[in-house]
């Protein structure tokens, strides 16, 4: 049986896996990453994570806060789950490298409301 979900705690588990990435986004080069698999899915898992914890927000909150992309998000989940063999490794480093700045205020703004 699936838990309950619950909103606030899905928000740490995003929060929690962008600062993951951040803290490790400058310790390689995209060639790097490309070159060393174990590297590569470390970084597909933190980011399968936040799709995952966005997947499992409840509908409501994710209607009430729509500053968010919540849709994007979910639909990169299920291309690095479910297309795991067509992962793009220049479109996963561009979202580390972008995306996943820019998430991370919205978060923490989400965080500070969400009780």
């Amino acid at each position: 049986m699936r838990e309950p979900i619950r909103d606030r705690e899905r928000l740490e588990h995003i929060y929690t896996a962008i600062n993951v990435l951040l803290d490790n986004k400058d310790r390689h080069t995209l060639e790097e990453v490309t070159a060393d698999p174990i590297i590569f899915y470390g970084y597909v898992k933190q980011v399968e994570i936040i799709g995952e914890a966005v997947y499992k927000l409840t509908f409501d909150f994710r209607k009430e806060h729509p500053e968010v992309n919540w849709d994007d998000i979910e639909r990169m989940r299920h291309v690095l789950v479910h297309g795991y063999y067509k992962i793009r490794p220049n479109q996963l480093w561009e979202t580390i490298q972008t995306d996943i700045p820019n998430l991370k205020p919205q978060i923490e703004t989400l965080l500070k409301v969400c009780q």
